[in-house]
């Protein structure tokens, strides 16, 4: 009976010393050790990669999000805000209807086929919504101009991206809306244009917030 409570005794003093040392370990001071790492040597990132403008953050260069106009009356989906460059369609994105205490959107894809009815409509209407938005005086775009990703959403529907190509089609719409020239706003596009991965992966692209943050400070200074 003895040598049963000794033995007891002993595992559970072993136990709870594992579970101290392991608490120790894995609870404390390797999140701190990862924190201290990712705010010494990658601190933007690790603080979410928001970016500011005014003094507030105003998102993450990592997630897309819309410029539109508050919802009128009678509308289904609000007008996109012509004066800001306008990121991928988001045509995946859905409302929560799980959990309705909290108004969230759910991140997906339209998974729809290349020969489906609704998105081959989809792609038409965005097509002709693109070329009369960013018709502006002394430029009219041709459906030749017109790039997939202006008309297509992404997997997730959150893409902050956008094709140089697509950025270079709203120049003039953009510059006649902030009172900028043609010339000052294609810098700005070509300043925020980041390359290929590793020179090798992936494509040319523009990140929407940063332009547009470049942009709102280009428009104050006038």
């Amino acid at each position: 009976m003895n040598t049963s409570l000794t033995n007891t005794a002993r595992l559970t003093g072993a136990a709870l010393r594992a579970l101290l040392t392991l608490t120790v370990l894995c609870g404390v001071l390797y999140p701190l050790a990862v924190t201290g790492l990712a705010q010494g040597l990658f601190p933007h990132q690790a603080n979410g990669s928001a970016l500011r403008s005014n003094g507030k953050a105003v998102g993450s260069s990592l997630i897309g999000q819309r410029y539109d106009l508050p919802l009128k009356k009678g509308e289904a989906t609000p007008a996109p805000d012509l004066r800001w460059f306008q990121p991928r369609p988001s045509g995946g994105l859905t409302e929560n209807t799980v959990n309705t205490q909290y108004k969230l959107l759910v991140s997906g894809a339209t998974n729809r086929a290349g020969d489906s009815p609704d998105l081959i409509k989809a792609v038409e209407d965005a097509k002709a919504a693109v070329l009369a938005d960013n018709t502006a005086p002394g430029y009219t775009p041709k459906p030749s101009d017109i790039p997939a990703d202006a008309v297509t959403s992404s997997a997730s529907g959150m893409d902050p991206d956008i094709s140089p190509a697509y950025a270079r089609l709203q120049v003039h719409r953009v510059a006649a809306r902030n009172h900028l020239s043609a010339t000052e706003v294609n810098r700005l596009v070509a300043a925020h244009t980041t390359g290929r991965t590793l020179g090798f992966m992936g494509e040319p692209r523009v990140n929407v917030l940063e332009l547009n943050v470049a942009l709102g400070e280009a428009a104050r200074k006038g």
